[in-house]
């Protein structure tokens, strides 16, 4: 059973990759999971007015992978790392691995794409993994 609120607790699917986890279309997006506890962090970026924000976030090492850990996820606002934003949905971990090593592969940063939104009156942070295409 998941530690964040029902109401945190992330959206994807796998039913939207097809393959080695290629996104189907460019609109895929993942919602990261455990947004509510980083909300000030999440104020604090929407209020900076960044547009162009990507993950900070590397690929699992095998020791991660073997002990089964979340993948926290942290924000590149083009001039600093920003505190933790999220959790990658369980069952997700392995569709962002792919995702960077797939940038990785194409000799792009592995950074991908990331909107901020505001939803039931609380920010969440959606990954443009359909743009890693």
């Amino acid at each position: 059973m998941s530690a964040f609120d029902r109401n945190d607790l992330g959206k994807g699917s796998l039913n939207q990759f097809r393959g080695v986890l290629v996104p189907i279309n460019s609109r895929v997006r993942i919602r990261l999971a455990g947004s509510n506890q980083f909300q000030q962090e999440l104020t604090d970026i929407s209020e900076s007015g960044e547009t162009k924000l990507t993950t900070a976030t590397a690929r699992r090492t095998q020791q991660q992978e073997g002990a089964d850990t979340e993948i926290e996820v942290r924000l590149f606002t083009g001039s600093r790392v920003t505190g933790p934003v999220g959790f990658v949905p369980r069952g997700l971990e392995s569709v962002m691995d792919e995702a960077l090593s797939r940038l990785d592969i194409s000799g792009q940063h592995q950074r991908i794409p990331v909107e901020i939104m505001r939803k039931r009156g609380l920010f969440r942070v959606e990954l443009l993994i359909g743009q890693t295409r």
